[in-house]
């Protein structure tokens, strides 16, 4: 091999191994982002910046309000094109102390990212929708709940009450116009379920209904994510109110418990707030059905009590693995129906019936 040619070649080994540095430094973030342990704010937020630079055209940051404490609320907005398309609403930290809702908003978006370009049903589903996901809604919460042991249990927001007290926050999930002040609230500003001054007094309630008001047409599936007990709640939380579609709603939401069984074995129960948990007025999931927005959920994920607020690290992984079965399931539902796509059964059974009708149309004799 004469001198010049083996010169290329080292050259072009040390290109290589120079590519290979690259692509490694632009992983770093991916490889060492633990999606089953839980983040502060600041991760979360750094989190999100990352993935909008390594998926440019798919993910941006969309800033939709702001809380009390003037904190920039952002979701992530995934799309593929750019032509308006219908769309699927996640929001995750209403309550800070659910820190493993949170997580799972992110392990959602790390599934669908991973698998959108190689997932049949996941590359149809993203070219007919698009996702709007909000990591932390109550940032302001989530942020006390990490300064130290004692604050780690709060469940609202940090705006001041309205009471003559030195009581702090509203429950966000109670302060939305949807039957609002009816049931299942206080109106003393130290308690957990204090609804609020008035409907929307809170910052954060006003983002989420200024946003999802703009796109209601859009907008067919609005998933909201808590914990904990492990149920699949459906509207409404008024007992003497009922859903439209309630049968329908009812049996997406079994479905969705079957497919969470299927990964980890755990059971999830599904019906409407007064009948599997409490009665409640003012929740987002209620507003969401009665602007009409048509599939309305809201999961509590694990556990059943055991360790309630504070799931393990260690759950996080199944926890997240078996919810993002159920909330696929619930989003596969409202897009098949939506544009009009058969099922795998449906197809399946289509299938047979042609074989067998080609078999007898083949097979017949001549008249």
């Amino acid at each position: 091999m004469s001198q010049s040619i083996r010169g290329i070649l080292v050259l072009l080994v040390l290109a290589g191994l120079g590519s290979l540095g690259r692509v490694g430094k632009g992983a770093e973030h991916r490889v060492n982002y633990d999606y089953f342990k839980y983040h502060t704010m600041a991760e979360i937020t750094g989190w999100m910046e990352q993935l909008e630079k390594e998926h440019q055209g798919v993910v941006t940051i969309v800033p939709y309000g702001q809380t009390y404490e003037k904190r920039s609320i952002t979701l992530l907005k995934i799309s593929v094109g750019s032509e308006k398309k219908k769309a699927i609403w996640m929001d995750c930290g209403i309550h800070s102390r659910e820190w493993i809702s949170p997580a799972f908003c992110q392990y959602f978006v790390k599934q669908i990212l991973d698998t959108y370009q190689t997932d049949e049903k996941m590359k149809q589903m993203l070219s007919n929708m698009d996702f709007y996901i909000t990591p932390v809604l109550n940032m302001d919460g989530y942020v006390y709940t990490w300064q130290n042991i004692t604050n780690r249990l709060w469940r609202k927001s940090r705006s001041p009450g309205n009471c003559g007290d030195s009581c702090m926050g509203t429950d966000l999930n109670r302060n939305f116009d949807a039957n609002w002040g009816t049931v299942g609230v206080s109106r003393n500003c130290c308690s957990e379920v204090y609804n609020g001054a008035k409907e929307l007094s809170e910052t954060e309630a006003q983002a989420v209904t200024s946003f999802v008001l703009g796109k209601r047409n859009e907008i067919m599936c609005f998933l909201t994510i808590h914990s904990y007990g492990q149920l699949i709640l459906l509207p409404y939380g008024h007992p003497n109110v009922s859903a439209p579609n309630i049968d329908e709603l009812m049996s997406v939401g079994v479905a969705a418990a079957e497919a969470i069984k299927n990964v980890h074995g755990m059971s999830y129960t599904v019906g409407t707030s007064p009948n599997v948990l409490y009665p409640n007025s003012g929740s987002s999931r209620d507003w969401a059905r009665l602007i009409g927005i048509p599939y309305t959920f809201t999961f509590e994920l694990r556990d059943k009590g055991e360790h309630g607020f504070k799931l393990p690290e260690d759950q996080i992984q199944p926890t997240c693995e078996e919810a993002y079965e159920g909330a696929r399931s619930i989003i596969t539902y409202v897009h098949d129906k939506t544009f009009n796509i058969p099922n795998a059964a449906s197809t399946l059974i289509a299938t047979i019936w042609m074989v067998l009708l080609t078999l007898c149309l083949t097979s017949a004799p001549l008249l």
